[in-house]
């Protein structure tokens, strides 16, 4: 079987997680890595071939443009930040790349719709990098949600990702400039409590959101500030409402609630599975376990990712599936478009501290 060939655009470090995962995928290569310095580019590759070995190593390049114009490349990663991704998104449809993008997709709807347009008309599919969406946990977590007698009719979710990366982060990290992430821990935590709520409802938009921007990090002369911590409030029709918080202010948690008319539904680490080969979830205090056919060896940290059944190999492995068939997955981008709709949503009412409606 042919093995979908991936050019990575930069040596962003989280470039390093997903080299391993596709190396797990068993159906994508790494075939390229680009960034503006073909040295930084050979050092990447070196670094990463070091631990994950592919049989053919990836060439270096020193400009976006050769990787994009190579033939040993079939799809993109982008993991550019999200003031540039855009431009790398539109150059990749016109040069017949798939592309797999970071999150947050783009600086706002619009733009996202105009790389999705691009990439449908040019026959490539479009994913984000939400790699809790390929988890078999959803399953058995719809499997709950759906039977009508656990959790019952939703009334109410609750979410919280954040992190302290320490006072370095918000000097010298993109995440902290307004410029490269103008959404800042919205943009770069926010979207996945988003994702799961929109999930959860099967797709539902809210028609009202208020949000705050609790802190942001210090404006500087060459450098917008960005929000570091963030809280919202979305509300729907039939009277669920959803608030999340966003932080790189506070410790590590990354949990969602579900609350319903007779029961609830926690998921501990909705983004990060504690346990990535049996991810579980409580529901009304019992938890369940999504059983998988290789269980975690002894000695073996089972919160890290590196192997063939963690979620984040199983995206690749998904994306390298899909483009296997010659069609176009439609959901993906569906998914990305309302995520970034909410959240365009949600930086307007914090901005304004008005009330939006969505629709």
């Amino acid at each position: 079987m042919k093995k979908l060939r991936i050019g990575f655009l930069s040596t962003a470090g989280i470039g390093k997680k997903n080299w391993k995962a596709i190396f797990h995928s068993g159906n994508a290569v790494v075939s390229a890595v680009a960034s503006r310095d073909v040295e930084k580019s050979l050092k990447f590759i070196d670094d990463c071939q070091r631990d994950f070995t592919f049989d053919e190593k990836p060439l270096a390049f020193g400009s976006y443009e050769e990787l994009l114009a190579s033939a040993a490349v079939d799809a993109v990663y982008i993991p550019l930040p999200t003031a540039l991704r855009k431009e790398f998104v539109l150059r990749a449809a016109e040069n017949r790349k798939h592309v797999l993008c970071e999150k947050p997709c783009a600086n706002d709807a619009s733009e996202l719709a105009e790389m999705i347009v691009a990439c449908q008309k040019n026959g490539v599919q479009f994913m984000d990098g939400v790699m809790f969406m390929h988890s078999p946990r959803l399953a058995k977590i719809r499997e709950v949600l759906d039977d009508d007698k656990s959790v019952g009719a939703l009334r109410r979710i609750s979410s919280a990702f954040s992190f302290y990366p320490g006072e370095e982060f918000f000097k010298n990290n993109i995440r902290a400039n307004g410029a490269l992430e103008p959404a800042g821990c919205l943009g770069d935590l926010g979207w996945y409590s988003i994702r799961f709520a929109l999930w959860t409802l099967n797709w539902q938009m809210p028609h009202t959101v208020t949000a705050k921007i609790l802190a942001q990090s210090e404006a500087l002369p060459d450098r917008p500030s960005a929000p570091t911590d963030f809280s919202a409030e979305l509300f729907f029709d039939g009277g669920v409402s959803f608030s999340f918080y966003s932080s790189f202010l506070t410790a590590s948690q990354q949990w969602v609630h579900v609350s319903g008319q007779k029961g609830w539904l926690l998921v501990p680490d909705f983004v990060h599975p504690f346990n990535s080969y049996e991810p579980a979830f409580e529901v009304n205090r019992k938890t369940i376990v999504t059983e998988s056919d290789v269980k975690c060896p002894p000695g073996v940290d089972a919160t890290i990712q590196g192997h063939a059944h963690a979620h984040d190999a199983r995206m690749w492995r998904h994306f390298a599936e899909q483009i296997a068939t010659g069609k176009l997955n439609a959901d993906w981008p569906m998914w990305s478009t309302k995520t970034q709709l909410v959240l365009d949503a949600c930086f307007e009412a914090a901005r304004t501290n008005a009330l939006v409606k969505i629709g």
